[in-house]
């Protein structure tokens, strides 16, 4: 029962919102159990307040599962039943009520008198289009990163720091390296570095150090230094994406600002953000594949690709972009509301 919890935090919310009197409620994830939706939306009706609902992923879709692209399920076109992914986020771990939360998702989610859909992918969006959402109206607008921090830096510090000064580089980042984010294609590629290329993981938990490491992988643990990420992206000849599902992953979006191209698995809206000119697309699970892409990219040099990444991201996806297109919409959608009210 994902998201119909917590009666209480919502009453709360529910008051705070009657304080203010918000011209426009925007929402992001409404996952697990912080708030209970069947109030919200309940409330959002009855105060006929516009909305703009930033999908992150599919749960508001489905009767479970943040995304589906992984197990390849469809059930979500008809009806959620029998899911395959109950133990995935957000999980559940004894009965299978999908059937029930699809139907009461649906119901909820109906009937709202504004509601604007945005996703930061087009894959999303289209998704979102063959969904019971589909009579709303869905514009895109890309994740967005602050350039001020990701962006081309001359420094081989790190480089020297970590004795990879004559070393080839393969960089990859993530909140969390597992099956669905790609780890089986790492250990792949891990067997088949040669003597002068080096693989490098940043994001690790301890299950994921213990598989990776090697002579050849380093693994590095989350860090809470987003100007330490900036670096391991400079120092990079290539990042790597092996994601099995993906929205419109922000690490794309952050290694092309730093100058690095970017290899992905045609997954989702990873492949959005990449073009022959910022990196190469590799069809989904073929290690060998992005190993040989990655490969050829750093035989170009990074040199050829480093200046249109980094200009490409500062133009479409410095997060001062992303910010205008929504002020813009905010303020398309009040100017609507004051015509309905004339």
């Amino acid at each position: 029962m994902h998201g119909f919890y917590n009666e209480y935090e919502t009453r709360k919310l529910i008051k705070w919102m009657d304080k203010i009197h918000p011209d426009i409620i925007h929402l992001h994830n409404l996952h697990n159990h912080y708030i209970h939706v069947g109030m919200l939306f309940e409330y959002i009706k009855s105060h006929h307040i516009p909305v703009i609902w930033t999908l992150h992923d599919c749960w508001p879709m489905t009767g479970h599962c943040a995304h589906f692209d992984y197990v390849g399920c469809e059930k979500w076109k008809c009806g959620c039943r029998h899911c395959p992914s109950l133990k995935e986020y957000p999980p559940t771990w004894f009965i299978d009520r999908t059937r029930q939360n699809y139907a009461r998702k649906k119901a909820t989610f109906q009937n709202v008198e504004s509601l604007t859909l945005v996703t930061p992918s087009k894959w999303l969006a289209n998704l979102t289009r063959e969904s019971f959402l589909s009579h709303y109206p869905v514009c895109v607008i890309n994740n967005g990163i602050d350039t001020t921090i990701f962006h081309l830096q001359e420094n081989d510090d790190l480089r020297i720091r970590m004795g990879l000064r004559d070393k080839s580089i393969l960089l990859y980042v993530a909140n969390v390296v597992n099956e669905r984010k790609g780890i089986n294609s790492l250990l792949e590629i891990r067997e088949k570095l040669s003597d002068d290329e080096r693989l490098i993981v940043v994001g690790t938990d301890p299950h994921a150090q213990r598989l990776l490491e090697s002579g050849k992988c380093i693994c590095i643990k989350r860090t809470d230094s987003i100007q330490e990420l900036a670096a391991y992206y400079n120092m990079a000849n290539v990042f790597i994406n092996p994601t099995l599902e993906d929205n419109f992953p922000t690490t794309n979006l952050e290694a092309l600002a730093c100058g690095t191209p970017v290899v992905t698995y045609r997954t989702g809206g990873s492949v959005e953000s990449v073009d022959e000119k910022s990196g190469r697309i590799v069809e989904k699970e073929d290690a060998e594949g992005m190993l040989e892409a990655a490969r050829a990219i750093i035989r170009q040099g990074k040199e050829h690709y480093r200046n249109y990444c980094a200009e490409k991201a500062n133009r479409l996806y410095n997060k001062s972009v992303q910010f205008e297109q929504y002020i813009e919409l905010y303020q398309k959608i009040h100017i609507e509301e004051l015509g309905k009210q004339t």
